[in-house]
C-alpha cells in the first residue's frame, strides 16, 4: 500500500498593498524615488537582468561594482533599515555619474501583484 500524502495547507498570501501605502514605510533619505509607473520598470528590468545573471545584489557587490568603474544602474530599496548600511551608495553612484533610484519596496512579490491589478481592464 502506498501513503497517500496530505495536502499542504497553501501558505497565507501577503495582503496587498497599494502604492500609497507603501509609501509610508519610506526611509528620509529615499530621494530621487521613482513614480509608480517607473517601478514597475525597474522590476521587470530587474528580473530580465536576473534571468541573464547580470545583476549584483548586495551593499558588498554593489559597492565593488561602483569601485571597478561598470556601468549600470543602481536601484535602491526606500524602506531598507537600518539607512545607516547603504546611505553611502548613492554618494558614491553620483561622484562617478551612475544613475539610481530608489523604488519604495524591496518585495518583488507585492509589486507583481500591482502589474497584474493595473494589467487588469476596468
Amino acid at each position: 500500500m502506498a501513503r497517500e500524502k496530505s495536502p499542504e495547507p497553501e501558505p497565507e498570501a501577503a495582503p496587498e498593498r497599494s502604492y500609497q501605502e507603501l509609501l509610508g514605510n519610506l526611509n528620509p533619505i529615499a530621494r530621487p524615488l521613482a513614480s509608480r509607473r517607473l517601478t514597475r520598470r525597474l522590476y521587470k528590468c530587474i528580473k530580465k537582468a536576473a534571468k541573464h545573471k547580470q545583476i549584483r545584489r548586495g551593499v558588498k557587490e554593489v559597492q565593488k561594482f561602483i569601485n571597478k568603474g561598470e556601468k549600470g544602474i543602481i536601484v535602491l530599496a526606500g524602506d531598507t533599515l537600518p539607512i545607516e548600511v547603504y546611505c553611502h551608495l548613492p554618494v558614491m553612484c553620483e561622484d562617478r555619474s551612475l544613475p539610481y533610484a530608489y523604488i519604495p519596496s524591496k518585495s518583488v512579490r507585492i509589486w507583481e501583484q500591482l502589474a497584474a491589478q493595473s494589467a487588469q481592464p476596468v
